[in-house]
């Protein structure tokens, strides 16, 4: 595991009426801060990758179809420093990954339909100096094929 990840296991109770699923609370072990929330999609089989943030950190969950995570520690003070992680996650496996800052990370949809991810950053997205910082997804130094593994 890269050092600075967490993993929450969500609970699903679901009753005659539907499901409830709480991903982030105040008292949860990974919770640091909050800054906003937001979703997002993407289409299956499509790559959204990579990028980073200096200051903030993610806590990502996939509501709707499933996703491959994959993880990069591009910090060379980190005793994980060049480790890659990869997590699936969405309906089939409910989990909560919290990434800190520096560590590089993207995601594909895995699933026949479209994933909605929700992001949990600790801190508001800044117009004007976005803490966004992209790296092309497969022209990079990082040792990661964004590619399906059958057999």
């Amino acid at each position: 595991m890269i050092e600075g990840v967490k993993v929450k296991k969500l609970k699903v109770i679901p009753d005659e009426r539907g499901r409830l699923m709480e991903m982030l609370r105040l008292d949860d072990e990974v919770f640091e801060k909050f800054g906003q929330v937001y979703m997002t999609t993407t289409y299956p089989n499509v790559v959204k990758a990579w990028h980073f943030h200096k200051e903030q950190s993610d806590n990502i969950v996939c509501v709707h179809g499933m996703i491959k995570l994959v993880l990069y520690d591009q910090r060379d003070n980190s005793p994980t420093f060049k480790s890659v992680s990869e997590f699936y996650l969405g309906v089939h496996n409910p989990l909560l990954i919290h990434i800190p800052p520096d560590v590089c990370h993207g995601w594909m949809c895995v699933s026949q339909e479209e994933a909605i991810i929700i992001n949990i950053p600790t801190e508001v997205y800044n117009y004007d100096r976005p803490d966004e910082h992209r790296i092309d997804p497969h022209e990079n130094a990082i040792p990661y094929e964004w590619k399906r593994k059958d057999g």
